[in-house]
C-alpha cells in the first residue's frame, strides 16, 4: 500500500504532500528535522491520507496535489 498524505504545521501555517509506503515512519522523519523540505515547519500534523494499491496511483495523485495547491485540493473535496 502506498499513502498520500497533506500535513499541516501550525507554526509556519503551511502544507506539505507526499507519498509513502510507512506513513508513521515518514511523518516521524518530517518532525525530527530529516527532511530538508519540512525542517523548518515542525511540528507538523498528519491532516489527511488516502491508499493506494500502487506507488504510480499515489504519485499521479501527489502530483495533482502539488499542482492544485494543498489547501485548494482539501476545500475541492469538501475537507474544510
Amino acid at each position: 500500500m502506498y499513502i498520500v498524505y497533506i500535513l499541516f504545521s501550525k507554526s509556519s501555517l503551511k502544507y506539505y504532500t507526499g507519498q509513502t509506503d510507512s506513513l508513521e515512519n515518514r511523518l516521524q522523519r518530517h518532525n525530527s528535522g530529516l527532511s530538508l523540505s519540512t525542517k523548518s515547519g515542525k511540528p507538523w500534523e498528519l491532516i489527511y491520507q488516502i491508499q493506494f494499491l500502487s506507488r504510480s496511483e499515489a504519485m499521479i495523485l501527489e502530483q495533482k496535489i502539488k499542482k492544485r495547491g494543498a489547501k485548494r485540493y482539501l476545500e475541492d473535496i469538501g475537507f474544510f
